[in-house]
């Protein structure tokens, strides 16, 4: 059976290949190929010219060494001229390799974003192991994969041609030599990976590990206020402690392994340059080359160690590189599986033109306690339900499982498709942006007025909004602007616009008055949208259809209001 070690390089493998094919598929990819091989061309010319280098530098040397004028100047004139070339490929090859970086960070970053956003896949995929801190790795890991993914190929690429161009150059001055270099290469290369090779699970865990910190730290920015007014500072602080305290034990891990790795490297590394020496130079004692062709043997020596060393000289950047790879490859699939998941469960539940419990039975989060005991009702179009119980949880996680975001449940709800169903929570959340954008849906853009929205503003009450922040095009973080009840009326407002045909609406009492509550509900019956509230506190009955009410132990009664219909 293959090892461990040959199976994870082998997942590896595919998940890198994955990637880049996605890629060259996307809409970017034809650029990409173009960038691609004009790196390849660069590189294919810069071994050329290195290969040109080492001819030109010998002359250059020998004539010193033999005083020959004339020789001198024209190899230092050749010399200049080389270095122009090479300068210039160098420019350009970093251009284009910086340009194919950023093309396929914005492909790749947009990509896991567009999943990220697709069929609620971040909720789907909190707390599950193995995709801790998902926004730490579409950025930050993202652009470490694509950079150094870039930059190893090309070495990897240049490495070949430098293999090909120099093993000649090597051969013709002294077999021998040839074979030590491929021999020590060889030998150093086994070396490494046995030193190095819990390298890539320690880099994975740190990566986590410093992720998990900053995010423990963003929390506190988040709920600063909280924090301060409950005295949850000591708290925060003891979980912020051993969190660093697990941080830094793995990095001196990672120290660790670094230095015996290190050890190995840099002593393979100064070898390097005293080895070419011991060979070539007594064939130069013996009068049997000349000077010039010691500094060829040297640099075609380290040149061609180089492109059979890269495993050694660049094992600590590929241990972390592969732990990149590792973790957006388990995100990528964990938000496919869960965008698939979700279409599922979309088109076997979304597709009624109505609302339905079937057999629905609803528990607490820990599923200690039974909150809804087999319901069974159907909530038809044009019809006014309000849901009541003394239990907030209740409420709470009905709401919660109605939306489609609860997980302790049993049995079925069937809704219409997401155009045709709204949800308002009992604390709105308003995106930042322009006051327009957030009222107005992007589908719905062109057809709606700025007097419009200035007329429904005012039906709300909230005209002076308008004023206070200088007009519906203001840019403002309006989360953190507006009050709850100034929120809950612009998600109402958005609510007109959209016209849905069903709006469930959570504990509206929170934020607006019974009057209003009751204002509203009119206002969606002539519009046609069915709604469905549920309940703060005691609710008139007088705008409604059908009553229903949650007990104990999950037990619930169902009671025919002012009826406008007769099917249940």
């Amino acid at each position: 059976m293959p090892s461990k070690s040959k199976l994870n390089q082998s997942q590896s493998w595919l998940r890198l290949s994955s990637i880049i094919r996605q890629l060259i598929l996307s809409k970017q990819g034809p650029t990409a190929i173009r960038y691609g091989i004009t790196l390849v061309i660069l590189v294919i010319l810069f071994n050329v010219f290195n290969v040109i280098n080492s001819y030109v530098g010998r002359d250059f040397i020998s004539s010193i060494e033999q005083k020959n004028t004339n020789a001198f100047y024209t190899n230092a004139l050749l010399y200049a001229f080389v270095f122009i070339i090479s300068s210039a490929i160098g420019s350009v090859y970093r251009y284009a390799e910086e340009r194919l970086g950023i093309l396929w960070r914005e492909q790749l970053t947009w990509r896991l974003t567009e999943n990220y956003l697709t069929e609620r896949t971040y909720h789907q995929i909190i707390g599950k192991p193995g995709i801790e801190n998902p926004d730490q790795r579409i950025t930050d890991d993202v652009k470490s994969f694509t950079t150094t993914t870039i930059s190893f190929t090309l070495l990897f690429i240049g490495g070949v041609f430098s293999a090909i161009s120099f093993s000649g150059v090597l051969w013709s001055i002294n077999p021998v030599l040839f074979l030590v270099a491929v021999t020590y290469a060889l030998t150093g290369t086994v070396s490494t990976i046995f030193l190095g090779k819990s390298l890539i699970r320690i880099n994975y865990d740190q990566l986590d590990m410093e992720a998990s910190y900053r995010a423990d730290l963003l929390h506190i920015r988040q709920h600063a206020e909280s924090i301060a007014v409950t005295h949850r500072e000591a708290r925060m602080s003891v979980r912020l402690k051993s969190r660093l305290r697990k941080l830094v034990n793995n990095f001196r891990k990672l120290i660790s392994v670094n230095l015996r790795l290190s050890l190995f490297t840099n002593s393979y590394n100064y070898y390097i340059q005293i080895i070419p020496m011991l060979i070539i130079a007594p064939s130069y004692m013996r009068g049997e080359i000349e000077f010039g062709v010691i500094t060829q043997a040297a640099l075609a020596f380290t040149t061609l160690l180089n492109a059979f060393s890269l495993i050694v000289t660049q094992f600590q950047s590929i241990s972390a590189f592969s732990a990149v790879v590792k973790r957006l490859h388990s995100l990528d699939t964990a938000m496919l599986q869960a965008e698939t998941e979700s279409k599922s469960l979309r088109e076997s539940n979304y597709n009624a033109d109505e609302i339905g419990f079937e057999n629905f039975t609803l528990y607490s989060n820990d599923k200690s306690k039974l909150l809804v005991d087999n319901l069974q009702l159907t909530i038809h179009r044009n019809e006014r339900w309000l849901i009541t119980s003394l239990d907030e949880t209740v409420k709470l996680s009905l709401f919660r499982s109605i939306v489609g975001i609860s997980n302790h449940s049993e049995g079925r709800i069937k809704k219409p498709n997401w155009e045709e169903i709204l949800f308002l929570p009992e604390q709105p959340y308003l995106p930042p942006g322009r006051l327009r954008n957030v009222i107005v849906p992007a589908y719905l853009n062109l057809e709606v007025s700025d007097a419009a929205i200035l007329k429904e503003l005012k039906n709300m009450g909230l005209e002076s909004l308008v004023r206070r922040f200088g007009g519906i095009r203001a840019l403002k973080e309006w989360d953190e602007e507006l009050s709850l009840a100034e929120k809950y009326k612009i998600a109402v407002i958005r609510i007109l616009f959209v016209k849905p045909k069903f709006l469930i609406l959570d504990r509206p009492g929170s934020s607006l008055g019974k009057f209003e509550i009751s204002k509203l509900l009119k206002l969606f019956h002539r519009l046609g949208v069915t709604t469905v509230v549920i309940a703060k506190d005691e609710e008139t009955v007088l705008e409604y259809d059908y009553h229903l009410n949650i007990s104990h132990f999950g037990k619930w009664t169902l009671s025919p209001l002012h009826l406008t219909h007769t099917n249940l």
